[in-house]
């Protein structure tokens, strides 16, 4: 039989680790696909740079068009990033009626709906497991492995750079800003960070699994966002005193009303798994109402840890060559005809715990206007912690933690008192999720 033929656009950090992973386990891998399988050509920006991978064999060209119009290629991989060029490149590979394998978040997250379509209609597959938590198989767990269930809800930490930034301020009391200089250093980190600590790359994520989860089209544009810059060490260091830990995490759950679709910072309970994932590692937290919560924990980005994930998707679209198109597992998990028209809710309309740091004048009567503010908005106080003076112009340090509330309510006792004489300058907010079975 003849080998199936692989095209990949992009011979960077993930396209070397491919290249790598497809070369060395040759053997293994044509014994799971059935058939051999061979990269034939690659585009690159400078084929004439030094690689982390051999291209004896592989035809190089620096115009990805080459590759997607290459009538022997079967199998296009792209492996470039960004969402204008790869759309533009994937979508003639489709056209040119060949299967794609990306890993590419971002096009999925903004494009994917219209990919899909092309897809569909094309009779090809469109393969992105990389495109979530690296060489976690998270996307083949919940589409195939959790078919039988009804996701209940999913929590997420999908960013290697923020937990390695959260997890070094916990356990070295150091400030943000000077934990992010050291994933930069360390290569953690892009030059310019904002996708990874303000939550967008999270959001990105968050939107497919959302999408398969719930059978959902992709809707990264209604996901609210909130990043990690301005959490302190003092607000982790108080979230361990309580019991708790800090995580960045993407959050997507089915309410009565609708879905909701959030990224933030978050205190969840130390003893839970979840909460001692550190450093780079990623892990989601998938609860079916059949299996219950399960747990899927691994290296969220890096050469081969994604190159394993694509490896796979490669495979898996190996073996479907031959198949019937309709008999195929959908893309987003469902049939695209059954996706559901569930709303996707605002932060207004949320109801989750929260964590409350102010800082307040030491006289008395000032606990009671803030409870009494909160009282009158359904808020109960879980648990407090008011911290003395270190002088007498400091004002106390007041730390609350809630019960679960609409957020409409918090926000509205937040804006009240602020507005205290009492109290200095803006109270602090994090979100806080307990993560049980319940």
């Amino acid at each position: 039989m003849e080998p199936v033929k692989i095209g990949i656009l992009g011979l960077g950090t993930v396209g070397g680790g491919t290249l790598n992973v497809l070369t060395r386990n040759a053997e293994e891998i044509a014994r799971r696909a059935g058939r051999e399988i061979k990269v034939v050509q690659a585009a690159a920006r400078d084929i004439s740079r030094s690689r982390i991978c051999s291209t004896e064999g592989v035809a190089l060209t620096e115009n990805a068009k080459e590759v997607v119009s290459n009538p022997e290629i079967d199998i296009v991989v792209e492996l470039i990033g960004g969402d204008t060029l790869a759309r533009d490149l994937v979508m003639n590979a489709i056209a040119n009626g060949k299967h794609v394998v990306t890993a590419n978040k971002a096009l999925i997250a903004k494009f994917g709906n219209e990919i899909f379509s092309a897809a569909q209609k094309k009779g090809v597959m469109v393969a992105f497991e990389a495109a979530v938590a690296g060489g976690i198989p998270i996307i083949k767990a919940i589409r195939e492995g959790l078919a039988g269930n009804e996701i209940e809800w999913l929590a997420g930490i999908i960013n290697g750079t923020g937990n390695f930034i959260l997890t070094e301020m916990r356990d070295k009391g150091r400030d943000f800003a000077d934990v992010l200089a050291e994933a930069q250093r360390l290569g953690y980190a892009e030059a310019d960070p904002t996708f990874d600590v303000e939550g967008i790359d999270a959001a990105h994520k968050l939107t497919i699994l959302a999408a398969i989860a719930f059978g959902i089209p992709l809707q990264f544009e209604k996901v609210s966002t909130e990043g990690i810059t301005n959490i302190t060490r003092e607000d982790v260091n108080y979230a361990e005193q309580l019991g708790y830990r800090i995580k960045h995490l993407g959050i997507a759950k089915r309410t009565a009303d609708g879905i909701e679709l959030r990224v933030h910072p978050t205190l969840i309970p130390e003893k839970r798994l979840i909460a001692n994932v550190d450093g780079v590692m990623n892990a989601v937290l998938v609860k079916g109402d059949a299996v219950g919560p399960t747990l899927y924990y691994g290296a969220g980005a890096g050469a081969e840890p994604t190159a394993s994930a694509v490896v796979a998707d490669i495979v898996d679209v190996v073996r479907t060559l031959t198949s019937d198109p309709e008999n195929r597992v959908p893309h987003l998990a469902f049939q695209p005809d059954a996706l559901s028209t569930l709303p996707i809710l605002s932060m207004d309309d949320v109801v989750t715990a929260y964590y409350l740091r102010m800082h307040a004048e030491d006289k008395p009567g000032v606990l009671a206007e803030i409870t009494r503010i909160m009282g009158e908005r359904g808020i109960s106080i879980e648990a407090l912690i008011q911290k003395e003076p270190i002088n007498k112009d400091s004002g106390a340090t007041v730390i609350m933690l809630t019960q679960p509330v609409l957020e409409r309510n918090m926000n509205q006792a937040i804006a009240a008192i602020e507005k205290l004489d009492t109290i200095r300058g803006s109270v602090t907010r994090i979100r806080s999720e307990h993560l049980n079975s319940q």
